[in-house]
């Protein structure tokens, strides 16, 4: 009989582990996941910035927000539009658009990415697509890719509102 409680309290407390299934698609699972909280973090860092600093920059060597601003939303319908098979469209834009305009595309950007990103699975991560300067890679490499350049750019963004007296949005108490 305790043999039996034994096995009993076991298989209840790992029963489920035995079972579980893993999930389907881990990496695009990942990759969403982080759009997820970089979606909010880029825009909120876009929005913050006030417009008459869009023009800054901390060196002269280094691009201005506005610049940033604008290269993250062409970075993401490029790498998004080759993760869907697709060619990006071109979005016409300068560093000098006014705030407004650069923070919609942004927004635009990031609601196409979300959508592609919607559907794709694991299974199509291995399929060939064309990246900057016309070499080739896996699907995956402009997911990897994509997940990156958000962490970059989510860096600089928050050392050039910083330089600007700003806090960076992760840098907020809840409810700030």
């Amino acid at each position: 009989m305790p043999k039996l409680v034994f096995m009993a309290v076991v298989l209840g407390t790992f029963g489920s582990m035995l079972f579980a299934q893993p999930p389907k698609n881990p990496v695009m699972d990942t990759v969403r996941h982080i759009f997820e909280r970089q979606q909010k973090n880029l825009t909120a860092a876009a929005e913050e910035m006030p417009a008459d600093k869009y023009s800054y920059h901390p060196t002269p060597p280094q691009m201005s927000f506005g610049k940033l601003v604008m290269h993250i939303a062409e970075s993401n319908d490029f790498l998004c539009a080759r993760i869907a098979g697709s060619e990006p469209q071109e979005m016409k834009l300068k560093e000098t658009d006014g705030k407004d305009k650069l923070v919609s595309a942004l927004k635009k950007s990031f609601d196409y990415c979300g959508g592609v990103l919607a559907k794709v699975d694991d299974s199509r991560l291995g399929s060939e697509v064309k990246l900057f300067g016309g070499r080739t890679a896996p699907k995956a490499a402009a997911a990897i890719s994509l997940t990156n350049d958000w962490a970059d750019h989510y860096a600089a963004a928050a050392i050039y509102l910083r330089l600007n007296g700003l806090l960076p949005p992760t840098a907020l108490k809840k409810g700030e």
